[in-house]
């Protein structure tokens, strides 16, 4: 079943040459889908059709067979910055899409900590953001994201600007909740390596088109010792091929 798909999607900013064309995607229930491709070529864009943050000139985006027209209830979204808010503790800021539409349960506040403790963070609910590291902050705003259960997450290179240990500990977290609540993802990065590793399929971008799609055959749930195997090296330069034979 196609749980979200995008339908021959075209898009064009005011004053500006055509940046989507003709993207046909389909993402399965509880799949992990990854974009990537170099600056410019659409990826931001179409991740923002799909979640219905812009309306396509041509083309149609379904999820759960219901036509989007603006992001819903079923939806989360982590960006590359975590935009917490300073003067919220860490477990509010978890909780703030569940306070902006009314009192907050004793239930759901219960859910809001269970996830800080699935992030490693329980110790540190009542701090402020200020007070959190950037990969600290960044969990945050991942727990935030799947506060309301949606059924998918859009994820915009969301660990683009931690180190590279930290990243690598985020991606084996974040794969780890999104398989206990069956949330499907489809995410924009630049690496390579992170889209091996996170994701069911990966599609590859290039001027505004989506020209192929790469099914990631390596076993779940993943572990890091899987990035020095053969086949996961084996992915990440057929990807880099496919690369630069579409410049």
């Amino acid at each position: 079943m196609n749980f979200l798909q995008l339908n021959g999607l075209h898009f064009a900013y005011p004053e500006r040459d055509e940046v989507v064309h003709d993207v046909r995607l389909q993402l399965a229930p509880g799949e992990i889908h990854g974009l990537i491709g170099r600056s410019g070529c659409g990826k931001t864009t179409v991740l923002k059709l799909a979640a219905g943050l812009l309306t396509p000139q041509q083309g149609q985006v379904q999820l759960q067979g219901q036509h989007v027209q603006q992001p819903t209830a079923e939806m989360g979204f982590v960006f590359q910055a975590p935009t917490l808010l300073n003067w919220l503790t860490v477990l509010d800021n978890v909780l703030l899409p569940l306070s902006l539409h009314g009192h907050v349960t004793d239930s759901q506040r219960a859910y809001g900590l269970a996830l800080l403790d699935q992030v490693g963070l329980s110790a540190h609910s009542n701090d402020k953001p200020h007070q959190l590291s950037g990969g600290q902050q960044s969990r945050v705003a991942i727990a935030r994201a799947l506060i309301t259960r949606p059924a998918v997450l859009f994820m915009d290179e969301p660990f683009a600007a931690l180190d590279a240990i930290t990243r690598e500990e985020l991606q084996r977290d974040f794969l780890a909740l999104c398989h206990t609540q069956g949330t499907a993802v489809l995410f924009v990065t630049h690496d390579i390596g992170e889209a091996v590793y996170l994701a069911d399929q990966v599609s590859l971008m290039h001027a505004g088109r989506l020209h192929a799609a790469y099914p990631i055959g390596l076993p779940r749930p993943r572990q890091t010792a899987m990035r020095y195997t053969p086949a996961f090296n084996a992915l990440c330069e057929q990807l880099r091929h496919a690369m630069d034979t579409t410049l």
